[in-house]
This record gives structure tokens, C-alpha cells and sequence, in this order.
């Protein structure tokens, strides 16, 4: 479930800091790759010793604060599932020429074969893992064959000339924001990597999630950091299209085929995580793989039904700035609740450095709260 975060707001979200940041747009990624390590590595770490969902972990630490989280992640999921519908259909509109509504009826259908199966997680895992790859190596060839100014980037990176904070919380918010911090950490309590002896591997499993979709961004940073300095202006209604453009038709594939790549795995990753958090629910549980496609189903005619929910897909991002504080900070609680982790002692400077990004992702909670607010009060 490494790739879950690589959706396409992700892929559109760095090309615009790219082409506003440009060089220094490399300090941004640096601090808020720390930042997403440190959150996900104190969730995944208690979700793994309790042995227990977020929801479930929740509710222990105070009744229905399990259900408040449910309804937020299962909302928030929704919501981004509507805009990798879209990401989809987008990606096969530049590869083939679909029109958007074919396009988001395929890819629906092309996730929703995947919980066909009767081994879906274990396929689920295999698909997510080869498309990661498959992203990876797409964007490696075109990054290549960039003229990227490296050593500037890697002044930047230590000594930014210009800073933007919004940039560093908004990268969090995208890469562990809302349901993706538990995209992971719910699909090690399925594959039994549960308990203090397995922490290793937890940790593990953290740490190449993280450095799966950074090495996403940072090669999508290079790529259109090279056709920004070349004085190239993108397009602000899709500038991660109009940067992979001046690579000409190669370039158009490689974007057509990453975005429906990162569609599919999100997609498919927030379907999973939304509906393991209504696990508790007997009914649910005895047909998970039918509530995941009806989940995808929805998602798909929502966006097919509304075209461009720009309402929604607001709401999305302020739900994706609220959520990520809370979940933190109940985690980072539970860490020291000998009901919920028994005798384990969680590591203080993983705690210290955790309360440190609750409070920098409640700020992005208040910012994000903003365009949302202007939207229903205009």
C-alpha cells in the first residue's frame, strides 16, 4: 500500500509548488519527508503492538471517538475517491483518447475487478507493488533525460533562498493526510505483523512507504524543475500535463500512464481503508470485498453524475488537513495507555517529534478550513 498516497492530486500538487518554488521546492520535500516518516512510524508502531484498528484504538481511549474517526476517514476517503476516479479518466483521455465519462467507468471497473478475486488483498498487494514499479521506472526514463540543475537542488535543499510553509504542510497533509496514514498500518494487522517482536518489520514497512512515494515526487520534481528553468510556463489547470508535454509525445505517455497508475493504486487504497474501518460491523465483515466495490461503484457515480465536483474535492482537502492531527495525536495517547499497548514503552523522541507534527498539521487543518469556509459563505 506504499503507493496510495501517489494519486493525482499528489502528482498535480508537485508540479505546482515546483513551478512556484522551483529549486527550493527541494527543502519542502526534504522536511515534509521527515515529518510523514515520524507520523507514520508512531501510528503504524501502535497500530502493530495493540493489535487493534485506529477506530478500535479510538473507542478504547474514549467512547465514540471511534465512530467520529470512522465517519471523517470513510467520508474523507469518498470524497478523494471521486477525484482518482477523475485521475483515471484524465489518464486515459491523454493515452487513447477516452472521453472523461468512458474513462472513469473503465478505471472503476479496472479496480473493481481487482476485489473480484477470492485472494483480492493478497492481488491487491502484487497490483500496487508492480504499478509502483511500473511509476517509478516511467518516470526515471523521462527524468534522465532531463537537464535538471542538480547541484542547485541540492543547495536549496539546505539553504532555501525563499521558504513557504504551505508547501511543507500541504506535502504532509498529501502524503499522510486522511485515510493514507492508515492505508498501511490497517493491511499489516490483516497480513499478522502484530506485536513488539514484529516492530521491526513495521518500522520497515514505514520507512519504504515513505521513501516509495518521495522518490515519486522528487523524480516529478526534477522532471518539471528542468522544463521550469527552461523558461517554460505550465498551464494552472493541469500543469503536471503541460510540463510532460515539452518532452513531446514520449513525455505525453509516460504522464497518461503514470496518472492512470496513480489513480488505480489510490483508488483501490482508499476503497480498502475506508470500509476496514467499518470492520466492526458483523455485516460488513462477512462481505468486505462487496462494500470495497460498492464503495469504488459510488465513488465512480458520483463523479460521472457531478463531472467536476469542485465542492467536494474542497471539503476533501479540508477533511485531509483535520483528520491527520487527531489520528496523531490519538495514537501518540495511546502510546502510553497500558490497556491499549500493555507493557510497551514507546520511544520518547518518537513521541516528542510526533506532538511536533500534530501541531504543525493542525495548523494546516486551520488553513485548509479556509477555502472551504469562503466557499459556502460566498
Amino acid at each position: 500500500m506504499a503507493t496510495s498516497a501517489v494519486g493525482p492530486g499528489f502528482l498535480t500538487q508537485s508540479a505546482q509548488f515546483t513551478q512556484e518554488l522551483k529549486s527550493a521546492f527541494a527543502c519542502a520535500i526534504l522536511i515534509a519527508t521527515l515529518a510523514s516518516l515520524i507520523a507514520q512510524l508512531n501510528v503504524w508502531r501502535v497500530l502493530a503492538v495493540a493489535n487493534q484498528r485506529g477506530q478500535e484504538i479510538a473507542s478504547t481511549l474514549l467512547p465514540g471517538l471511534g465512530a467520529f474517526l470512522t465517519f471523517l476517514i470513510c467520508l474523507g476517503g469518498l470524497v478523494f475517491n471521486i477525484g482518482n476516479v477523475g485521475g483515471v479518466a484524465l489518464g486515459l483521455k491523454v493515452l487513447v483518447g477516452l472521453n472523461l465519462e468512458t474513462g472513469a467507468g473503465l478505471g472503476a471497473c479496472l479496480a473493481i475487478g481487482v476485489f473480484l478475486f477470492k485472494r483480492a488483498t493478497a492481488f491487491m498487494d502484487k497490483l500496487t507493488q508492480i504499478l509502483g514499479i511500473f511509476m517509478i521506472l516511467l518516470m526515471g526514463l523521462v527524468a534522465f533525460s532531463a537537464k535538471v540543475p542538480l547541484a542547485q537542488v541540492a543547495k536549496e535543499a539546505l539553504h532555501p533562498s525563499h521558504f513557504s510553509m504551505v508547501a511543507v504542510l500541504t506535502l504532509i497533509g498529501g502524503t499522510v493526510g486522511g485515510y493514507i496514514i492508515f492505508s498501511g498500518g490497517h493491511r499489516l494487522l490483516d497480513a499478522k505483523v502484530v506485536g513488539p517482536k514484529r516492530l521491526k518489520e513495521v518500522d520497515l514497512a514505514a520507512y519504504l512507504g515513505i521513501f516509495v512515494a518521495t522518490l515519486v515526487r522528487g523524480l516529478l520534481f526534477l522532471v518539471i524543475l528542468s522544463v521550469v528553468e527552461s523558461g517554460a510556463k505550465l498551464q494552472p489547470s493541469n500543469p503536471a500535463l503541460s510540463a510532460f508535454e515539452s518532452f513531446g509525445e514520449r513525455g505525453r505517455f509516460v504522464f497518461g500512464a503514470v496518472f492512470v497508475a496513480a489513480s488505480l493504486t489510490s483508488i483501490i487504497g482508499a476503497a480498502y481503508t475506508s470500509v476496514s474501518f467499518l470492520r466492526n460491523f458483523s455485516w460488513v465483515r462477512r462481505r468486505e470485498n462487496t462494500w470495497v466495490i460498492g464503495f469504488i461503484g459510488v465513488s465512480a457515480l458520483i463523479f460521472l453524475g457531478v463531472g467536476k465536483p469542485a465542492t467536494l474535492l474542497i471539503a476533501a482537502g479540508a477533511l485531509n488537513g483535520l483528520i491527520l492531527p487527531l489520528t496523531l495525536a490519538v495514537m501518540l495517547l495511546a502510546a502510553k495507555s497500558p490497556r491499549i499497548v500493555g507493557s510497551y514503552k514507546h520511544p520518547l523522541i518518537l513521541s516528542l517529534l510526533g506532538w511536533v507534527v500534530v501541531a504543525l498539521s493542525a495548523y494546516l487543518g486551520v488553513l485548509s478550513l479556509k477555502p472551504f469556509l469562503s466557499l459556502w459563505t460566498a
